[in-house]
């Protein structure tokens, strides 16, 4: 029996054990990014979606994640509901595996095609009542930190050098991991010019709860509708201005969509309409923002000397259309700014 194979059976038999679920199937699921994913059948038809941890995984840290998603589904934001063991837990663990599961969410697709049409407000409205929502949440209400913490060129700089002296030791003569190091010396040779970018945005920002890893894998759509959103991260503050800018200005929206400053105004109305509470300067400053994270990120290009085997063809793929992006989001951010200053004033 293969490895894969005995996993199955360990989720088949977690399932009655301490959920009351009798499996006809369990399948594999789609992939995760350090989760093993399955997919259950029960006796009466119903799907659900089986998420198994790797060792050493810290389980008190993504129960809280869970937590923080059905928190969000008080504020009826669409977030599949997490089915409880018999013991009330939101995590069952035997057979030297621990999961977590939640009903399937049927018909649906990633938002990893990217966004147009009336998706832009569907986004927009849906992650404003998000954040409507966590801004309520006990680990604690929105306060204002200055904007050098949300866009920290300095940090930057740090990881830069330290990936740069990496590849110094070694350096690459081929593929991406040559990408990856003249990007990254690029990166910090535009770091003046970030740095520029960013004390034009408001002295501070606000932060509060939010979902933590709102990209376009854990955005779920059906048609031109908001199906769900996932896997959450536990609660942290984090500017909100930010995780709008990152689903709504993802890499793959910003290059298949030429007139994304429109939808970009579209999204932000529909935000504002939502959660009123968060101050224009802050969604006018939404573009620059997105621009001056993606500049600062050293993902995926620190995976070349950090994480070799991570690198696929297709996270080689995404670091240089995420990279492409960065490059037009700077390129545009004038004119998207002169948009949404229409928008807002």
């Amino acid at each position: 029996m293969s490895g894969a194979e005995s996993d199955v059976m360990v989720v088949a038999g977690i399932l009655p054990l301490f959920y009351r679920i009798i499996p006809t199937a369990v399948d594999e699921g789609p992939a995760g990014t350090a989760t093993r994913n399955y997919v259950a059948r029960d006796s009466e038809g119903g799907r659900w979606f089986v998420k198994a941890y790797p060792a050493g995984t810290d389980l008190d840290a993504e129960r809280q994640a869970l937590e923080l998603g059905q928190f969000a589904r008080l504020g009826r934001i669409p977030v599949p509901v997490v089915r409880h063991t018999l013991d009330g837990d939101l995590i069952a663990a035997a057979g030297g595996m621990a999961v977590s599961v939640a009903a399937f969410v049927e018909n649906a697709q990633t938002a990893e095609g990217g966004l147009s049409g009336d998706r832009w407000a569907a986004v927009g409205e849906t992650v404003g009542r998000l954040h409507q929502t966590l801004a309520r949440h006990p680990a604690g209400p929105p306060r204002r930190v200055p904007a050098r913490e949300v866009c920290d060129v300095k940090r930057a700089r740090q990881r830069l050098d330290r990936l740069l002296t990496l590849f110094a030791k070694r350096p690459p003569t081929l593929g991406f991991s040559a990408w990856a190091r003249e990007t990254a010396a690029q990166r910090r040779d535009a770091l003046p010019a970030v740095a520029a970018m960013v004390k034009e945005l408001p002295p501070s920002l606000t932060v509060q709860a939010v979902h933590g890893d709102l990209a376009s894998p854990n955005l779920l759509l059906r048609g031109q509708q908001v199906a769900a959103l996932i896997d959450f991260r536990p609660p942290g503050h984090r500017s909100p201005a930010w995780e709008l800018g990152r689903i709504v200005l993802d890499p793959r929206t910003v290059l298949a969509e030429p007139q994304w400053p429109a939808g970009l105004a579209e999204a932000v109305a529909a935000y504002q309409a939502a959660n009123p509470a968060l101050p224009a300067e802050e969604l006018l400053a939404v573009p620059r923002i997105a621009a001056g994270y993606l500049a600062c990120s050293v993902y995926p290009l620190a995976e070349a000397v950090d994480d070799p085997a991570a690198v696929t063809p297709e996270l080689e793929a995404y670091g240089r259309n995420r990279h492409a992006a960065m490059v037009e989001l700077c390129e545009r951010l004038t004119e998207a700014e002169e948009v949404l200053h229409d928008l807002l004033h």
